[in-house]
């Protein structure tokens, strides 16, 4: 079988490691399965490319070459990308031939902004979550995904996330063994625990644009209370319907997954931090029984409060 054909595509201001690390993990599999890759790195004119850095990649400019996936990064460059018709004609004509297109972090507007994404599951990075929402209505995002495929189609999480989604492509190609050995050689896991929310500070900004800090403040003083859209809403000075509207449009998630978050995220400080029982830190923080909590918090972190509590004492040791 020939080489499969990658092409990278890069912009003005695109987030350097968003090419780099899906690079590296095509790089490190070809040395274990010789053959498989070729890779180019692709842009609207040929030459040095400079990313938000200011490090700069070579790229090849944008034409028609054989391609089997195109992977779009993303970054501070995304949006004056979007705006570049000739660049966004071309991603839709080269998915049109590619085996499969993929985005990383904010590339997925780029793929949004061309039409391929409508209908369709996708990620991005969770700081863009609303206001992908907002121009992007037509797609289904999940926003707490590390990656979602959705046939042809992948997109990933902010950044490091590439690299997860390219251990993802290398396992569709040549198998869990080939995309191990590249993710111990990359010093990675090879699948992450957990979803986007365990890195998230969405919650403590209060959205995009701040609207809900102060209420977000209000409840993470009352975790161990009952906190209901009802009394959320109270306390927003909004009736129930149409607070829950409105916080789901600012924040991309719904009240109860906020106040999940936030006493998770209490619930680890404690864990890590504190004496407490299981048991204790699950009624300080709101959950009530020591079962919700775990339930929760492996969601959130992809592990039990246990092995939390042991990895911070382990750390501490060290």
């Amino acid at each position: 079988m020939p080489p499969r054909p990658i092409t990278v595509l890069i912009f003005h201001d695109f987030q350097l490691l968003d090419a780099a690390g899906p690079i590296a993990a095509f790089e490190i599999a070809e040395r274990h399965a010789p053959g498989s890759y070729r890779l180019r790195v692709a842009a609207a004119q040929a030459g040095a490319v400079a990313s938000s850095s200011g490090a700069t990649m070579n790229a090849e400019g944008l034409d028609g070459a054989p391609i089997d996936t195109l992977v779009v990064a993303g970054g501070d460059g995304t949006r004056p990308a979007l705006m570049e018709a000739a660049l966004i004609d071309w991603v839709r004509e080269t998915a049109g031939r590619a085996r499969r297109t993929a985005s990383v972090c904010s590339g997925a507007y780029i793929l949004a902004q061309a039409g391929l994404l409508d209908g369709r599951g996708a990620t991005t990075h969770w700081s863009r979550t609303a206001d992908f929402r907002r121009r992007f209505p037509g797609v289904r995002l999940e926003p707490d995904r590390i990656y979602v495929r959705d046939g042809a189609f992948w997109s990933s999480a902010g950044i490091t996330a590439g690299i997860d989604l390219a251990l993802a492509l290398i396992a569709d190609d040549l198998g869990e063994a080939v995309a191990r050995a590249t993710a111990q050689q990359l010093v990675v896991p090879r699948r992450r625990p957990g979803g986007q929310s365990q890195f998230s500070a969405l919650v403590d900004m209060g959205g995009a644009s701040g609207r809900f800090a102060s209420l977000l403040d209000w409840a993470r003083a009352r975790l161990s209370e009952p906190l209901g859209v009802e009394r959320l809403a109270g306390q927003a000075a909004m009736s129930p319907r149409n607070f829950a509207r409105a916080f789901v449009r600012e924040m991309g998630m719904t009240p109860a997954k906020a106040v999940e978050h936030l006493r998770v995220e209490a619930a680890r400080a404690r864990l890590e931090t504190e004496a407490e029982t299981v048991e204790q830190v699950a009624a300080a923080v709101g959950f009530g029984d020591a079962e919700r909590m775990r339930r929760a918090v492996l969601r959130a972190f992809g592990q039990p409060p246990q092995a939390l509590r042991r990895a911070a004492r382990s750390t501490a040791a060290e």
